[in-house]
């Protein structure tokens, strides 16, 4: 009896050993093949790029200055496919279905706030011409393509911005743009389609210098002071939407090609 009491307590344990040992070796086995370092993911691209995206979105990356070389084409597949005009508009019915929980109060004091490159705006003719972010920014070539005026609108953005006007919200634009592209960004917005924002903030003088995080945050903090009441504000850089005085909903939409601190 007492020999197969003790078999009995030595069994478990054996069980636990061995389930422990072969849990450690798979998982040691899962890192040593499909890890080797952070920028050096033994996967196939495709897998490897999608991950890559995902910790853009969430922020997770933090900074970076270009998009990785093996991700070119995975990016251009995503911003000129199906994916990238479906995620946007999975954001603007988010932002919308928010919207209409918002009790308008009729005084022009209940706003909304867009960022407009990459948010109302679409730049891709110009990124189509510079690898999709995988060529470092270049100041005067962007320019000239501001300069144009042909940015069009995103489908999913216009329509929102459309829906949000008839549920009476006051709609302000601030851009990191500069001051000196006011005439050709408002011929821009004309041209794309939108009208009828409240104001059209661009950097000035003041403001040279400034991270967008801090520029855009003292921004919607005057409007505060003003006595309007931010609801909802939508961007596509992290940038655009965290800081202080904040909205009460902040909308991300997608942007893979570059980062704004």
């Amino acid at each position: 009896m007492a020999s197969r009491q003790s078999l009995l307590a030595i069994v478990p344990f054996i069980v636990c050993l061995v389930s422990t040992t072969a849990s450690q070796s798979i998982l040691q086995v899962t890192q040593e093949n499909t890890f080797s370092g952070h920028r050096n993911i033994r996967i196939g691209d495709h897998l490897y790029c999608d991950s890559w995206r995902f910790s853009v979105e969430t922020n997770d990356a933090g900074y970076w200055s270009t998009i990785p070389a093996r991700c070119e084409g995975f990016v251009e597949d995503y911003m000129t496919g199906e994916q990238y005009l479906s995620d946007s508009e999975f954001v603007a019915e988010d932002s919308f279905a928010f919207a209409k929980t918002v009790e308008i109060a009729g005084d022009g004091r209940d706003a909304w706030v867009f960022d407009i490159d990459e948010t109302l705006l679409s730049n891709l003719p110009y990124y189509a011409e510079h690898g999709f972010g995988s060529e470092t920014y270049d100041e005067n070539s962007w320019d000239s393509w501001v300069y144009l005026a042909e940015a069009p609108a995103l489908p999913a953005s216009l329509n929102l911005y459309k829906q949000l006007e008839q549920l009476g919200f006051t709609i302000f634009l601030l851009t990191g743009r500069g001051e000196s592209q006011r005439n050709v960004t408002e011929k821009n917005l004309l041209y794309a389609g939108f009208s009828n924002w409240e104001r059209l903030i661009l950097r000035g003088p003041s403001d040279e210098g400034k991270p967008a995080i801090v520029y855009k945050s003292e921004k919607r903090s005057d409007l505060r002071d003003e006595g309007y009441m931010i609801h909802g504000s939508s961007g596509d850089q992290w940038s655009d939407l965290l800081g202080f005085a904040v909205a009460r909903r902040s909308f991300k939409l997608p942007n893979p090609m570059y980062y704004i601190a």
